[in-house]
């Protein structure tokens, strides 16, 4: 049986299931192993962690500790209650009139972050000026609709030499999304947008063979990694024209709100609003993200544990800011409806985040592909609704792309 408990409750014989954070968090080499001395104990309590999933199958039990169910179902109660609220969703066309456009900024902004990690990497100073229209084009299309160019943003190739890239681009996208559902100015989401796409600039003075390792790093390539904030900072503050909003949020995207985070170790309202942002944002693209040695996270489950962390490593305010504005099914997700059919969220709703526009294209009754239709879960049956959302899905199971549904 898996539980979740409390670290001061880990004892020795105890066998760790889940060390219950993203992993750039933490320093072991492996998620699961048995605890075999105090000393691992010590050094989880030093990174940071609250709590940890066990598997009492495997190890020591503690009987009152709730089963990694009950603690599931405790959070999505949580979140549809705080999901159900009407938040008004900002935009001026559909998600599938903007998608062409967003797919063209989407490409641009992937290839100029290239130009310049790898002019970096040689040595050369950051050109302000190739960064700044592809801030402003990705600003100019979310003010239009934020799913088209977000969906987007979610797909990554495995190719290791292409992720650091392609992250940058989508922590830059969402930071000019989670600043625009903040009502910040047109200044602020510009100078944001910049700090979330060259955050993790300071990478590329890390050398390929930590960077590009297919598997998780030693302690002592993981200190290495964690320099690459500092690098970061040194390097925008060297930028021409830079912001000092900008490097706040290179500089404290690693800092979180418990005081476990680094370079600096940073608590609560010491780190800037913006670096709580940026750190929220960061996590949540690194665990839907497909890497060499990880599957990425559906977006709904990350959105889940990045709540669920919200106790001790983000500010839990602004995850809910963050959850609405992205929504709990973000437009692109593949779900299952009660009916048996298959969808792709195409649209939110204002008034219940779990209960999205969704276009329907497949049956899982008959296993056969159905004639598209939209129906927006919010309605009831006869006015377009009359259908809700059972889970979410894998588009790889299915052997299917969402996506060209939109």
């Amino acid at each position: 049986m898996i539980k979740c408990i409390d670290v001061s409750d880990l004892k020795v014989g105890m066998y760790i299931h889940d060390l219950n954070c993203d992993w750039m968090s933490h320093p072991f080499l492996l998620k699961r192993f048995l605890v075999n001395d105090e000393s691992a104990i010590h050094k989880i309590a030093d990174a940071g962690i609250h709590e940890v999933y066990i598997d009492t199958d495997k190890g020591k039990d503690v009987a009152h500790a709730p089963t990694v169910t009950e603690v599931k179902h405790k959070l999505e109660q949580e979140i549809i209650e705080l999901a159900s609220r009407e938040v008004p969703v900002e935009r001026r066309v559909e998600a599938a009139a903007e998608f062409g456009r967003a797919q063209l900024i989407h490409n641009e902004a992937n290839l100029i972050v290239r130009g310049i990690l790898q002019d970096v990497r040689l040595g050369k100073q950051v050109e302000l000026e190739m960064v700044e229209p592809s801030i402003e084009k990705m600003t100019t299309s979310i003010l239009r609709n934020g799913g088209a160019l977000l969906s987007l943003c979610r797909i990554k190739d495995k190719d290791k030499d292409n992720y650091t890239f392609q992250h940058s681009v989508s922590v830059g996208a969402l930071m000019v999304s989670f600043c625009n559902a903040m009502n910040m100015s047109r200044e602020v989401i510009h100078h944001a947008g910049i700090g979330g796409m060259l955050h993790d600039i300071g990478k590329m003075k890390v050398p390929d063979s930590i960077l590009n390792k297919p598997g998780k790093l030693t302690e002592q390539e993981f200190a290495v990694m964690k320099c690459h904030v500092v690098e970061s900072k040194q390097i925008l503050l060297a930028t021409k024209g830079i912001s000092d909003t900008a490097v706040k949020v290179a500089a404290q995207h690693h800092e979180r709100h418990d005081g476990s985070g680094y370079p600096e170790g940073l608590k609560g309202e010491e780190i800037s609003q913006l670096g709580q942002m940026a750190a929220i944002v960061d996590v949540y693209d690194a665990l839907t993200s497909d890497r060499c040695y990880h599957k990425g996270m559906a977006p709904t489950d990350a959105l889940r544990k990045i709540f669920e962390w919200s106790k001790f490593h983000f500010n839990p305010v602004l995850v809910q800011a963050f959850m609405r504005c992205i929504g709990i099914y973000p437009i692109g997700t593949l779900v299952r409806l009660e009916s048996g059919r298959l969808g792709v969220v195409i649209e939110q709703n204002d008034n219940n985040l779990v209960s999205p526009k969704v276009k329907v294209f497949f049956s899982s009754k008959s296993n056969t592909y159905i004639p598209p239709e939209i129906v927006d879960l919010s309605r009831s049956m006869g006015a377009g609704g009359g259908d809700k959302i059972v889970s979410h899905e894998s588009p790889s199971k299915w052997r299917m792309d969402p996506l060209r549904f939109l």
